[in-house]
């Protein structure tokens, strides 16, 4: 189809879509899906060839948080039965990131609930960042810990952090209908401050909590003006106990086309299959590989994921290789961007992802969320935001498409092991 052939002749020169185009993906049907998701492997494969990155997420402190953020289990009044704990020491953390490594990651999220840290718990994250890289040579270490002070994104980097994480979430629009204690602006402040400090910056979103296709266009378009490294994409984990409990608005389907979306939008970015994969794409999450070139191993902040060793065998399944610790991850225009500093860039290309000049002159900014790497925070009942049928242009909201079935509740696993407890992490 003329769409997708555009679609990747402007993917492989790293051009953008138009946001008419991008909503044109999210409106294919399911007759299409699998040459959407041809077309998006195409340019995918361009630039990160057949590998996938493995990333670990390290809950440092979990639940209790102030903020109310609708769609996270660790929000202020959440009724989820999560794990609460406080600060884990630097040798806990150390201990468990060391079992991600084992299992093949090459960088270490670590994740904090809170508005932000404090001074004094920049100090904490900081010896924690040096005893996991005193203990694992080469391996990356990605912060995410809130909003950011003044000078506290220079002291993280100065500890050896190679990333920070901050996610976007939903559309600038309605981001005050799932978030009230901070603003959209917040998170784009804080994103820019890890980029100034020469942290690679990853800034992603959460997909299924009521947006329309308009929304979801408009947060990735934000992405791309913002240039991050690393955009997680996060499927909503609906925890009973939340706001969102009862959103299940996703189908296999339409993760798939959410996630060809982002990479037509953010050609040469890791894009990373974050929070919600087992929930939501199900049986199908070897078709994401196609799309996206990283995920997480094992479980996620407060859910349990898929067993590692079952990550491992659905990518070689799907004829992929894990990305080796001597690999770099990013195209190298891209990494050669990010370390010579901001700067100019491609005019051809435009702004955004993929837009850094192929000398290396210029760049900024790594990854994902909870729901993955990234959300913390709290709630304010609300009610739904409306959901936009693509095909049929009507307002849904709450709504589960006829093809997707009862909801999969089952799906939604408490974690109970690794940090925070006295059990094997899984890797």
């Amino acid at each position: 189809m003329d769409l997708l052939n555009t679609l990747v002749d402007k993917g492989l020169r790293r051009e953008p879509p138009t946001r008419e185009e991008a909503l044109a993906v999210l409106a294919t049907s399911d007759d299409e899906l699998l040459d959407v998701v041809a077309a998006a492997g195409k340019v995918r494969r361009q630039w990160f060839e057949r590998r996938v990155k493995l990333n670990y997420l390290v809950n440092l402190k979990s639940g209790l948080c102030p903020e109310d953020c609708s769609y996270c289990s660790q929000r202020l009044g959440s009724k989820a039965g999560i794990l609460k704990y406080t600060w884990l020491k630097p040798e806990e953390a150390s201990r468990a990131a060391a079992a991600g490594v084992a299992g093949g990651a090459k960088r270490v999220c670590l994740v904090a609930s809170g508005r932000g840290p404090t001074d004094r718990d920049v100090d904490r994250v900081s010896k924690t960042i040096e005893a996991i890289k005193e203990e694992n040579e080469g391996i990356e270490v990605c912060a995410c810990l809130g909003l950011l002070s003044d000078g506290q994104a220079d002291r993280l980097r100065s500890a050896g952090a190679d990333a920070y994480n901050h996610n976007l979430n939903t559309s600038e629009e309605t981001y005050g209908a799932i978030t009230t204690t901070h603003t959209y602006a917040d998170r784009v402040e804080t994103v820019q401050q890890a980029q100034a400090a020469g942290l690679s910056a990853c800034s992603g979103l959460i997909a299924g909590m009521g947006e329309s296709d308009k929304d979801l266009v408009d947060v990735v378009f934000a992405l791309r003006d913002l240039d991050p490294d690393s955009v997680p994409v996060n499927f909503l984990i609906p925890f009973e106990g939340t706001p969102l409990a009862k959103e299940w608005n996703l189908t296999p389907q339409r993760c798939l086309r959410i996630l060809a979306m982002v990479r037509f939008v953010c050609p040469d970015v890791e894009v990373r299959l974050a929070g919600g994969r087992e929930v939501h794409l199900r049986s199908m999450q070897p078709l994401a590989l196609h799309l996206v070139n990283s995920i997480f191993l094992g479980d996620y902040l407060t859910s349990e994921g898929q067993a590692g060793q079952t990550d491992l065998d659905m990518i070689a399944d799907a004829g992929f290789e894990v990305e080796g610790a001597g690999t770099t991850t990013l195209p190298r225009h891209r990494a050669d961007a990010l370390s010579g500093g901001c700067g100019t860039r491609d005019a051809a290309a435009g702004s955004g992802c993929g837009s850094h000049e192929d000398s290396g002159a210029g760049g900024c900014g790594s990854h994902g969320g909870g729901a993955g790497c990234g959300p913390c925070g709290g709630h304010g009942e609300r009610e739904p935001v409306a959901v936009a049928d693509s095909a049929a242009g009507e307002s849904v909201p709450g709504a589960r498409t006829e093809t997707s079935g009862a909801a999969r509740t089952d799906l939604v696993a408490v974690r109970r092991r690794g940090a925070g407890t006295d059990l094997a992490p899984n890797a």
